[in-house]
């Protein structure tokens, strides 16, 4: 329970800080806050570390890109071109207009899910409202690149199927299919990230320092790969939708 309670220290530290001036920005919207001291809840405050972390390490080296790219460069370009190569092969080649947000997506959540592993961090990904709002993020995204695409009348039909007279049976289908994805999307990436948290928490407390390494380095892989089914999960959506009208064609 060590780390669980460094983590605590840093929403503590964090609430001391700035604890005071959002409970009054919030109190400027109608939001009463009876204790500013717990303003801000811990996952919200991970959440904002791994984004601020994440802002300066890639816009510093953005700054620093070359001709003659090093090694840090060499690795970027590589998990870009993972991104990249992963919408092309769904979508199509116009697929890299939506690296912007499935490369941001999938970085926030590989990088949330392995700040747990750092001692006096937790993984925002282990709490259900980060990864809702994740899922949530993906859902309204493809909905509006879907309207975008093919118009808001012509994407929205697709809701009714292509055959008119069965559409009253197909639209709670359609509806219940999309509705289910962001609940899919965020209860698979929290079990999962929740589950190896606790595990590792447990096992930490029993026999310290050298029994929890190998869970970790599985953590590792569980969270690189919880991430890249996020990822290829938003790129078939993303997908279905843009490309809605032609698959009916």
């Amino acid at each position: 329970m060590e780390g669980l309670e460094h983590s605590l220290a840093i929403v503590e530290l964090f609430n001391k800080a700035f604890g005071r001036p959002i409970a009054a920005l919030l109190g400027l919207v109608g939001i009463h806050v009876k204790d500013p001291s717990n303003c801000v809840p811990d996952y919200i405050v991970m959440s904002l570390i791994v984004a601020i972390a994440l802002a300066l390490f890639l816009g510093l080296a953005a700054r620093k890109r070359s001709t003659v790219p090093g090694k840090l460069q060499n690795v970027l370009e590589l998990i870009i071109g993972f991104f990249e190569s992963q919408l092309t092969d769904i979508i199509g080649p116009e697929g890299k207009k939506f690296l912007p947000m499935i490369g941001t997506v999938g970085l926030f959540i590989f990088c949330s899910n392995l700040l747990g592993l750092v001692p006096g961090f937790m993984s925002p990904t282990s709490k259900l409202n980060v990864t809702i709002g994740c899922a949530l993020t993906v859902f309204v995204y493809y909905h509006y690149q879907g309207m975008r695409a093919q118009g808001v009348f012509k994407y929205l039909k697709h809701f009714t199927g292509p055959v008119p007279i069965l559409a009253p049976l197909m639209l709670p289908i359609e509806l219940i299919s999309h509705f289910s994805r962001p609940i899919s999307l965020s209860i698979r990436l929290f079990s999962n990230i929740f589950a190896e948290e606790v595990l590792i928490v447990v096992i930490a407390s029993i026999i310290p320092y050298f029994l929890p390494l190998p869970f970790m380095a599985l953590s590792i892989f569980t969270g690189l790969l919880q991430a890249f089914v996020f990822v290829l999960l938003s790129c078939i959506y993303i997908s279905g939708a843009v490309a809605h009208e032609e698959e009916h064609a």
